[in-house]
């Protein structure tokens, strides 16, 4: 299995990379430094994990010189965990951290903002250098998050592996009468024993609750003839897998049957769609024309698709480049983005064929291959 070799690794030659490439970015636009908050791009940008709260911890990135900025107490705590080394400064607690910004950034220039800030510390921000001192940094951010470097597609890689495998292992537990939460259990603790984090989502859903999109309220028992829907993911090193798949445990429902090859096909649209420099909206037209030559939708209109036929994935489980109508941003090499045009048949069923597709010179790839059949999920 793909985990039994050493996993793949994001290292601060890389996360130095990153810094230098956003300022370029900040030297091109004019701008004299980027404030991250505690974000996954914080973690991008230095390795630092941080979670929000009421005292506001980051990094200020400037063209000549990186800075944590602090709580006192949490210094210490900051001090053991992963991140590249830089000056840490603290405030206390009578203090303002936004202060402490506007003295680093000094009396001119533009402050560009993770676009993950929370509200209370823009308006704090504001306060001290005047709102028409900050700009919006998240397309910025955004630019440079969405084209992953090969560690990070090996590492995506890795854990999409390791999740594929675990919904092998749950395919096999499946029997009528065991229970959506006994499955969500399994899932969780095979994701855990494999390595991962435990399961960041899972949704197990039988019969008529795989037409929610999202799962059900309330368990559920498998009945001898139910759809199963299984759609669930973890994290390593904070980069996630998400893979879905939509099955029978018998042949010879011939509706769910073809409503399955009809999925399929949407699927193999979407990813023959994916060419380089093709707008990502075009993948998502792919998968409806599918669905309207079938007499399903048109648009969002249900027997059909839904929502987007896809989401990027990286740090966050939904992320740049979105898989969805009106977006004109053009795929290029290193973009990674979810292949999931689901066909929901209201009180029914639903079925979503969920993988992943990478960006690469030559075209598209899939992390994890395609469903086989309604009743083989696996390849």
């Amino acid at each position: 299995m793909s985990w039994q070799h050493p996993v793949p690794r994001i290292t601060e030659e890389e996360r130095q990379a990153r810094l230098s490439r956003l300022r370029q970015v900040l030297d091109a636009e004019g701008l004299a430094g980027m404030l991250l908050g505690p974000s996954e791009s914080l973690r991008y940008f230095t390795g630092l994990v941080w979670h929000a709260s009421e005292r506001f911890l980051g990094a200020l990135v400037t063209q000549s010189g990186l800075y944590y900025i602090v709580p006192g107490f949490e210094r210490s705590r900051v001090e053991t965990l992963p991140h590249l080394p830089a000056e840490i400064l603290e405030w206390q607690e009578e203090e303002s951290s936004a202060a402490l910004v506007a003295r680093l950034l000094g009396e001119r220039g533009i402050l560009a903002l993770d676009d993950d800030m929370p509200l209370y510390f823009y308006h704090a921000l504001a306060a001290k250098l005047g709102a028409e001192r900050l700009a919006n940094g998240g397309a910025l951010i955004n630019g440079l998050r969405r084209i992953k470097s090969s560690a990070e597609i090996a590492l995506i890689h890795y854990v999409m592996n390791l999740t594929l495998d675990v919904h092998k292992q749950a395919h096999a537990l499946l029997k009528p009468g065991i229970r959506a939460s006994e499955v969500a259990e399994f899932i969780n603790r095979r994701h855990r024993e494999a390595g991962a984090s435990a399961s960041t989502f899972c949704i197990v859903s039988f019969g008529e609750a795989t037409s929610l999109p999202h799962g059900a309220d309330g368990d559920q028992i498998l009945g001898e003839d139910d759809v199963i829907l299984v759609d669930t993911g973890a994290r390593i090193d904070g980069y996630h897998s998400d893979l879905t798949r939509t099955y029978k445990l018998k042949a010879g429902d011939t509706v769910f049957e073809d409503a399955w090859a009809i999925e399929r096909e949407a699927q193999q649209a979407v990813f023959d769609a994916a060419k380089i420099g093709a707008a990502c909206s075009s993948l998502d037209d792919a998968a409806r024309a599918v669905l309207a030559k079938h007499s399903l939708g048109p648009d969002y209109k249900l027997p059909g698709l839904p929502h987007r036929a896809g989401h990027g994935l990286g740090l966050q489980i939904h992320e740049e480049p979105y898989i969805v109508r009106g977006n004109s941003t053009k795929l290029a090499a290193g973009m990674c983005f979810s292949n999931e045009p689901m066909i929901v048949f209201p009180q029914k069923f639903g079925i979503r064929l969920e993988d992943h597709i990478y960006m690469t010179e030559e075209g598209p790839r899939w992390f994890t291959q395609p469903s086989k059949s309604p009743t083989e999920p696996f390849a």
